[in-house]
C-alpha cells in the first residue's frame, strides 16, 4: 500500500510527499527508477541506525525492499493520466490510500520503518523534540530533493496537511489491543487458593 500510494502520487503529477521528492531528484538525475532509488536510499538510511543504536524489525527489513518494488511495478501498471479531471481524484487516492498504509503498518508493530526510526533514533540522542527533529529531517529532505529536480507542487502541501489526521484516524480503525495476561491463582497464607490477576 506504501509503494502504491506513493506511485499514484508520482503519476498525479501534482507534487509529491518529502521523501519521494527526494527519490525522484536522484531518479532524474541518475537514471534509475523511483522505485529502485526508494530501496537504496532506504538502505542507506538504515546504515545511519547503527551508531543510533537503533534495533531493526520485520517490518523495517520489509519496508526498504516491498516499498520500492510495489512502486515501481504500480507505476507499471497505471497509465498516465493528462486530464487534471483525473490527476486531482488521483493525487486524493494516493493520500488516503498512504494513511491507510500507516494505520496498518503500525499497528503490526513489527518495528518502524527506515526513515520513521531515523526520527525516534535521533530524538533520543539529542534530546530534541519529535516534532523538531521530524521536522528538520523532512525540511533538509523536501529542499534537497527540490535542488535535484523533485517535483514539489499541490500535492506535497495536501500531503504535509492531511498525513497526520489520516494517520490518527487509521490507526485507531486498525490497532489491535494486546491481551492482557491471563488470571493467575495466588496462594494465600492460609494455604488456600485465591483467584486474582496478576498485572506486570
Amino acid at each position: 500500500m506504501y509503494g502504491a500510494s506513493a506511485a499514484l502520487q508520482v503519476e498525479a503529477a501534482l507534487g509529491l510527499g518529502p521523501w519521494d521528492v527526494l527519490h525522484q531528484g536522484i531518479s532524474e538525475r541518475t537514471g534509475l527508477s523511483i522505485g529502485v532509488v526508494s530501496i537504496i536510499v532506504g538502505a542507506l538510511v538504515l546504515l545511519l541506525w547503527v551508531p543510533l543504536r537503533q534495533r531493526p524489525g520485520l517490518g523495517t527489513v520489509s519496508n526498504v525492499v516491498v516499498v520500492g518494488a510495489a512502486m515501481d511495478a504500480t507505476m507499471a501498471l497505471v497509465p498516465d493520466p493528462q486530464a487534471l479531471a483525473v490527476r486531482i481524484p488521483l493525487l486524493v487516492a494516493a493520500i488516503v490510500l498512504n494513511g491507510v498504509a500507516t494505520g496498518f503498518y503500525i499497528s503490526a508493530r513489527f518495528g518502524p520503518g527506515p526513515r520513521d526510526g531515523l526520527m525516534t533514533g535521533l530524538h533520543r540522542r539529542t534530546g530534541r523534540s519529535v516534532r523538531l527533529v521530524r521536522t528538520g529531517i523532512e525540511v533538509t529532505v523536501l529542499t534537497s530533493g527540490f535542488l535535484l529536480g523533485g517535483s514539489v507542487g499541490v500535492g506535497t502541501v495536501a500531503y504535509a496537511l492531511c498525513i497526520g489526521p489520516l494517520a490518527q484516524i487509521f490507526l485507531r480503525v486498525f490497532t489491535i489491543p494486546l491481551p492482557e495476561d491471563p488470571p493467575s491463582p495466588v496462594v494465600a497464607r492460609s494455604g488456600r487458593r485465591r483467584g486474582a490477576i496478576l498485572r506486570r
